[in-house]
């Protein structure tokens, strides 16, 4: 692969919080999460994500400290916008921190964070990450005004979510999905046009995948549920290549 390839190479974090969904059902320590980062590192995972929730739902603290010591590649630690989380975030300095909105009755991540209407806040919280080390990115929906508050309080990275265009397909609503996959296109070129280097996540599988992956502005791709889910049946690296095999495709495209 040559320097323009390597660059132009979109990256896929493997997020492994439903590991733990399904070791946190029975008790005890299997399915092992760090086994499951530790498969994803040695299928060829460019990261791996965790979310460290407030109610430790799936992931727990020793999860995050284990997978540290474990995995050469980066981790992107998602987090809640708390003092709490900011501590624990500092203590272990992953490569990244990703804010999320959290909410204790939802079941996944809904909606992005809320960047423009609590600027102040964010700055604030997301100035001693940057310091740290860590690569701040916040998770938020494509919309104008989140991007251009993300850049102004100085994340170097965003997330879109791609949670409602993965909805829409799902449904079969063709309409509503390429509406709100212009919406995703749009933010993407705009946060690019700003310096912020674009990230894409929440629902993809090899169904939807290809459109959000065709994207030059986007560098990274955060999948989950769906690769745990599929490797059930076929194992993780199987399921890790054929998304790969999907994203160079629609990329080289």
């Amino acid at each position: 692969m040559t320097k323009y390839e390597r660059q132009q190479a979109l990256r896929l974090g493997v997020n492994i919080d439903h590991v733990a969904t399904l070791r946190n059902a029975r008790g005890g320590a299997l399915p092992d999460p760090v086994r499951a980062a530790m498969a994803a590192q040695g299928a060829g995972a460019d990261g791996i994500t965790a979310h460290l929730r407030e109610d430790r739902r799936h992931i727990r603290d020793a999860d995050i400290e284990a997978i540290l010591k474990a995995i050469e590649i980066p981790l992107n630690f998602e987090m809640a916008a708390t003092d709490e989380m900011q501590e624990i975030a500092l203590r272990h300095r992953p490569h990244a921190a990703c804010i999320v909105p959290e909410r204790r009755e939802e079941r996944t991540t809904e909606g992005g964070l809320e960047v423009a209407a609590d600027q102040n806040r964010l700055a604030d919280f997301i100035g001693p990450l940057g310091e740290a080390g860590c690569r701040v990115s916040l998770f938020i929906a494509p919309d104008p005004a989140q991007v251009e508050a993300a850049y102004r309080i100085g994340a170097p990275v965003i997330e879109l979510h791609t949670g409602a265009y993965c909805d829409f397909d799902a449904d079969g609503d063709s309409v509503s999905r390429d509406a709100e996959f212009t919406r995703l296109q749009e933010a993407a070129i705009q946060a690019d046009d700003l310096g912020l280097e674009v990230h894409m996540g929440h629902g993809l599988t090899y169904r939807n995948v290809a459109p959000i992956a065709a994207l030059p502005q986007v560098k990274e791709l955060n999948i989950g549920h769906f690769l745990i889910g599929e490797a059930v049946f076929v194992g993780l690296p199987a399921a890790m290549a054929e998304m790969r095999r999907l994203m160079e495709e629609a990329r080289s495209q």
